[in-house]
């Protein structure tokens, strides 16, 4: 520095003395500069402050010389002091050449500017305010300082500073959060520290209100909650507690909205339980006000239900914001939307941006792409909170995806399947326009591993087969997107004789249109995968028969099996829901309406099932004595000896026999006792006597019939007489009596196409493998 300068009124001394490399000349120098000042505040000479502090600035603080800034650091400092309450009209002045040291390379440096502000500000006290960002600012970057002496000076000024404002009611916050907002994404630890540690202070003032710019800070908090120190994330703990609990005071002036946003992107392990223990606070504060972020709040929901309990926690309160958020659904979220002609939902002109490639829901992935596009909402009154819109779309297609994705846990499935199912309940008109894309992944769910699963999503196909607002017109179909999964008539079949009640849908009051191309696709699914029909079939049809009328599963299946051109499988089919039909407690009814007959209905019910199950002759013997048509099943079983006896022929002759002897048939083995009244069933058990080898069934079968009294009156009585001499009591109406002429050549004619396409396969009539004589 050049010492010849002119640098009055500072004197040579002084400005020597501030060259110097000594502390206390340097010293020496700073308290007749103090002295210098003083004496012009006392003349009121604001104008040769200035002059001194200017030069302390720019020919000291500022020089290149490392002595010379020491020493202009210590003369500014003497200067504040000197000036007293009188500072406050020089502190831009006297703070900016400190702030400027902040950043010297020489840690000895650093620590000389940190004191000499120190003073500064201990001095100025509430008149530093004005200058608080640019203070915070050089206070964050001394916060992560290697040197630990400038960070024991820093975080001095920090108390200093912290106190300060807790004592003032002039702070600044409008002007202070844009700067919190940036720095509170720093990765430092110190940087984290220091401002979490801030964010507590300024929270803890009465007169400071930084509730109403929590959304502005709230991504950055949760972004320091993930930090790798326990102490950080301790202390983030603390002021995110403090927060909620202020939201709890306070709920009419958060802006719940804004904030749900940010919570749903942060995923994170460590901040996960923090992340749901706010959301469902902010649902049951909020309530319909969340609604329109219902989607993306379901993207960070769902897959913690499916935590274990490792993360038993996290998934409780995930639970209890599914079970919240879910609650907030009701009726009038069907209402909402005028009718237009089309019947398409239009976008309003109020909703939120959607991204490219995301046409039905805004999830938000970053914190970027959320908060230039949230509208400000706080709680609304009874009059506003039917006004707020359910994003059905998004929801849908949130939940569409989790089913889609083979990953999603058990738990997870589930949760999807009951949301769905509420929202069918709750707004059935919208979802209904859902139910096409929906209905394949439905149907594919069904293949689930898990019972309980398999359970839900049948509950969510009978209230899509059963809700009224599912009936559409006859052009109407539920999955015209995907002909596969269509049945094929034949040709034949269209021709063919017509069932009682005709061979289309059945029209069943508690039906819709979806009820019959459910069946379809249900019996086309079985097909396609045997080992579904064979491991889950009864499984699900005894589940649906208690979700649905089972009239009306077995009426509608039967109608569908009538039409069916792969042989195989409809044998297969009926032998299964024969066997449900015979066993099933959940068909005690239906069994019941079968067995005696007595009504239009249930004859034509008869009809029905019996024309589907002569794809498989054991079946239709059974059904026959469900239905105590002995007679028709004594001619049945004369057929059989006209017909291809296999080894699963004779299997299932088998099975009958033990039916027989099950619970199911205890009127019919009574019945035996009316030797009179029932020949054709006494001659109907001996024809499958007859049909089985020596087996275990055959021994069981015979002993059975020699149980039978006074066997000498097992003789074919005279028709007429023996319809006078039965009890009236047992008599069917008139109108129950069936064409079993007619019945019987159907069987014929199912029996012939069946033997037909065995002969096809096999390449000849008559191949030994596949024929057991008798």
């Amino acid at each position: 520095m050049n010492t010849e300068k002119d640098f009055s009124p500072l004197t040579p001394n002084i400005v020597r003395a501030l060259n110097d490399k000594l502390y206390e000349k340097r010293k020496v120098a700073a308290l007749e500069i103090e002295k210098l000042v003083r004496e012009f505040v006392a003349q009121n000479n604001s104008t040769q402050i200035r002059h001194v502090i200017q030069i302390l600035a720019s020919e000291f603080a500022l020089s290149q010389h490392p002595h010379s800034r020491k020493g202009g650091l210590i003369g500014l400092a003497a200067c504040s002091i000197a000036l007293g309450k009188d500072s406050g009209l020089y502190l831009k002045e006297l703070i900016e050449p400190v702030l400027t040291c902040f950043n010297d390379s020489d840690s000895r440096l650093r620590y000389y500017a940190c004191e000499a502000l120190y003073n500064i500000v201990k001095v100025a006290r509430g008149a530093v305010l004005p200058h608080f960002n640019v203070l915070f600012d050089g206070l964050s970057k001394l916060a992560a300082d290697p040197d630990p002496n400038v960070k024991s000076g820093s975080e001095l000024l920090d108390r200093l500073l912290k106190d300060i404002v807790t004592e003032s009611n002039k702070f600044d916050l409008v002007a202070f959060v844009p700067l919190l907002r940036e720095r509170i994404y720093s990765n430092n630890q110190y940087a984290r520290q220091f401002i979490i540690s801030w964010i507590l202070v300024l929270e803890s003032v009465p007169d400071i209100n930084l509730l109403d710019y929590l959304p502005e800070i709230l991504d950055g908090l949760f972004q320091i909650l993930g930090d790798s120190s326990k102490e950080i994330r301790r202390t983030c703990e603390v002021v995110l507690g403090e927060f909620l609990k202020e939201i709890k005071k306070t709920p009419s002036s958060v802006k719940f909205a804004e904030m749900a946003n940010i919570l749903v992107i942060h995923s994170n392990d460590l901040i996960q339980l923090t992340a749901m223990t706010w959301m469902r606070e902010f649902i049951q504060l909020a309530g319909r006000v969340v609604l329109p972020y219902s989607s993306g709040i379901l993207t960070a929901v769902l897959p913690c239900l499916s935590y274990d309990d490792r993360k038993k926690s996290t998934k409780e309160a995930a639970s209890a914001c599914n079970h919240s958020l879910m609650k907030l659904v009701t009726p009038e979220d069907d209402e909402d939307e005028e009718e237009t002609g089309s019947g398409d939902s239009q976008p309003r002109e109020d909703s939120p941006p959607k991204t490219e490639g995301d046409t039905n829901v805004c999830v938000p992935i970053t914190l970027s792409c959320v908060l230039p596009f949230l509208p400000v909402f706080s709680l609304l009154d009874s009059a506003d909170r039917s006004q707020v819109t359910l994003d059905l779309d998004g929801i849908v297609q949130v939940l569409d995806r989790h089913l889609h994705d083979a990953s999603t846990g058990m738990m997870t499935r589930i949760a999807v399947l009951k949301w769905l199912y509420h929202l069918y309940i709750k707004t059935p008109r919208k979802m209904f326009r859902h139910t096409d894309s929906l209905f394949p992944m439905l149907l594919k769910t069904l293949s689930d591993e898990s019972d309980e699963v398999i359970l839900k999503d049948l509950e969510v196909l009978a209230e899509i087969a059963s809700s009224p607002a599912g009936q559409t017109d006859s052009s109407g179909s539920c999955d015209n997107s995907d002909s596969k999964l269509e049945l094929q008539v034949p040709d034949g079949a269209k021709a063919g004789p017509q069932t009682v009640v005709g061979d289309s849908s059945p029209s069943t009051p508690s039906m819709n249109s979806y009820f019959y191309k459910f069946m379809i696709n249900l019996l086309k699914r079985f097909c396609l995968e045997r080992k579904l029909l064979e491991n889950r079939g009864a499984f699900i049809i005894r589940q649906l028969c208690l979700l649905l009328h089972a009239e009306n599963i077995f009426h509608s299946m039967a109608d569908i099996l009538l039409k069916e051109e792969d042989l195989k499988f409809a044998s297969t089919m009926v032998q299964t829901l024969n066997t449900i039909l015979l066993t099933s407690a959940e068909l005690f009814q239906l069994r019941n309406q079968l067995k005696d007959l007595r009504t239009q209905e249930s004859c034509a019910l008869f009809c029905c099932l019996y024309r589907s199950w002569c794809h498989n002759p054991v079946a239709t013997v059974s059904l026959c004595f469900l239905t105590q048509n002995y007679r028709h099943a004594y001619d049945l079983i004369q057929k059989f000896g006209d017909l291809e006896v296999t080894v699963d022929f004779l299997m299932e002759v088998d099975k009958l026999v033990q039916l027989i002897e099950s619970p199911i048939f205890t009127y019919l083995r009574l019945q035996l006792l009316d030797v009179e009244n029932n020949p054709y069933l006494i001659k109907a058990l001996y024809g499958l006597l007859m049909l089985l080898p020596q087996s275990q069934a055959f021994q069981l079968l015979s002993h059975r019939l020699r149980c039978v009294p006074n066997p000498e009156l097992m003789r074919t009585v005279d028709e007429s007489k023996y319809i006078e001499s039965k009890p009236v009591g047992t008599k069917r109406p008139a109108y129950t009596h069936m064409d079993y002429n007619d019945l019987l050549q159907h069987f014929d004619r199912v029996q012939s196409k069946h033997l037909e396409v065995r002969h096809q396969r096999s390449g000849r009539a008559d191949h030994p493998d596949r024929k057991l004589m008798l």
